[in-house]
């Protein structure tokens, strides 16, 4: 059977929304974009329409699915083996898929498309997925608090996840994301020892029962000081208040700061995914 598209999110939610929600983990992409969509409407990343897809199995079950909020790459879920192939024949031929600038993808999965896509890539930028185990607090302890952002700091949770954005090569975030965030109690900021705010750490609104940290940002001049992962504990108790039974993750395997501060406060690697840009 083959893939189906569509602009529809309502289609897609009834088609693959169990297949998706059955494995929340490895498809926490598709989780919390889906429920900014819901959130905030179709043009939520962009003006441009967002496309949805969902496979199904020659005994007729919707096996999995993915989506693509333009300008972001297309993000790929867990999906069978033979999904992977027909997904590279799509998108050289699939009008719905003619925007598509890249695509996220588990690791196997994503080296099996960039080949069947047969488009020239460059290196693929490789994402690891931990969960939380056993929370273990800063060693040392970072000075300062962490406190809840709120209305007032729309402007400086702004600037920061541009910075953010920006550091690590991803488009400019929608106008109304930091309001979603922050309307939601989604994003704590560390004050440091005088009160002033030196990094921030979002998280996302549990679905399926997990919730994802990020992004999480220090600015140049507070960095080395502990307050990432002051900030990223913080997220973490949050997002259980709000509950969430697993927390997430992804960190970029070329930058091992981040990745020594994720392991020391507990997070174990789940998988690797892996992002793909066409020449």
């Amino acid at each position: 059977m083959p893939w189906t598209f569509t602009h529809d999110l309502a289609a897609y939610r009834a088609a693959a929304g169990a297949a998706v929600a059955a494995d929340p983990v490895s498809n926490t992409l598709l989780l919390t974009v889906e429920g900014a969509l819901l959130r905030r409407g179709p043009h939520a990343f962009s003006d441009r329409v967002p496309v949805f897809g969902w496979w199904t199995g020659a005994d007729g079950t919707v096996a999995g699915g993915l989506l693509c909020t333009p300008p972001y790459p297309l993000v790929l879920g867990r999906v069978p083996g033979e999904a992977v192939a027909a997904l590279g024949e799509a998108l050289r031929r699939e009008p719905l898929l003619g925007g598509v600038g890249g695509f996220n993808a588990r690791r196997a999965d994503g080296e099996r498309l960039a080949e069947a896509w047969g488009r020239p890539v460059g290196e693929p930028e490789v994402l690891r997925l931990y969960r939380l185990g056993e929370l273990e607090a800063p060693d040392p302890a970072p000075q300062g608090r962490a406190r809840a952002a709120v209305e007032a700091d729309l402007p400086l949770v702004r600037e920061w996840c541009a910075s953010f954005a920006a550091e690590v090569g991803d488009p400019p975030p929608g106008e109304g994301a930091a309001r979603d965030r922050v309307a939601g109690g989604g994003v704590l900021l560390w004050e440091d020892a005088a009160g002033r705010p030196a990094g921030l750490a979002a998280f996302s609104p549990p679905d399926g029962g997990t919730s994802r940290i990020g992004p999480v940002y220090t600015p140049p001049e507070h960095r080395r000081c502990g307050y990432a992962a002051g900030a990223t504990h913080a997220a973490v108790g949050a997002a259980r208040a709000a509950g969430a039974r697993e927390v997430l993750l992804f960190a970029d395997t070329a930058n091992p700061t981040s990745t020594g501060v994720y392991l020391r406060l507990g997070f174990v690697p789940v998988e690797d995914r892996v992002v793909f840009a066409p020449r």
